[in-house]
């Protein structure tokens, strides 16, 4: 949604997942040593199989505030003459509210489950969990039903705060949610760019 609302709005769009995975990389390693962690992270399988889908949603919801740190970091060293849109799932409802001066300024996504399965069974990258796991149909099913837990979570933050939450469950293209999206900013956004 987010590069889409860019072109259309002529907007910078700031992409979490990109950065956490690749940028904050460097910092997770060193978050890892200080706690007495291997720099490497966990074994696949003690991450993946050998756990249970609560215990991995809670190990993520427990990262997210030192993760929305480093977004922030990053946020505040962006310099841009557009206005900025950022997106993805670290930025949670309540380590956003704190920042900005209105819920509108703020949506939550969230796929049904009937979508998520869709998705696994379509996209490949979405059945994927990665290599190295003995069990890559437990490590599949642990990290869905992580996913789903983290999304409730974060529907259920949403709520709390007035944050509004759009379901996506694969009736509308992109286009048609990014239109919802752009309804909701519209006070925040500038004119379209043709």
């Amino acid at each position: 949604m987010a590069r889409l609302l860019a072109v259309r709005y002529g907007l910078t769009a700031y992409q979490y997942d990109y950065h956490d995975a690749r940028g904050h990389n460097d910092r997770r390693i060193a978050l890892r040593v200080k706690l007495g962690r291997p720099p490497a992270g966990p074994d696949p399988d003690a991450a993946w199989v050998d756990t249970t889908p609560p215990e991995m949603a809670a190990e993520t919801l427990a990262g997210f505030p030192t993760r929305f740190e480093w977004a922030m970091d990053d946020l505040r060293a962006l310099v841009s003459g557009r206005p900025v849109i950022a997106e993805g799932w670290g930025l949670r409802p309540e380590l956003v509210a704190p920042v900005i001066d209105s819920p509108r300024r703020m949506v939550v996504m969230v796929p049904t489950d009937a979508f998520r399965d869709r998705q696994t069974r379509e996209l490949a990258r979405a059945a994927a969990v990665g290599s190295g796991v003995s069990d890559p149909a437990r490590a599949q099913r642990n990290r869905l039903e992580r996913d789903r837990l983290v999304a409730e979570d974060a529907v259920r933050s949403a709520d709390r705060l007035g944050i509004r939450v759009i379901e996506i469950d694969g009736t509308r293209d992109a286009e048609a949610i990014a239109g919802l999206v752009a309804d909701h900013f519209r006070p925040y956004l500038p004119p379209e760019e043709t």
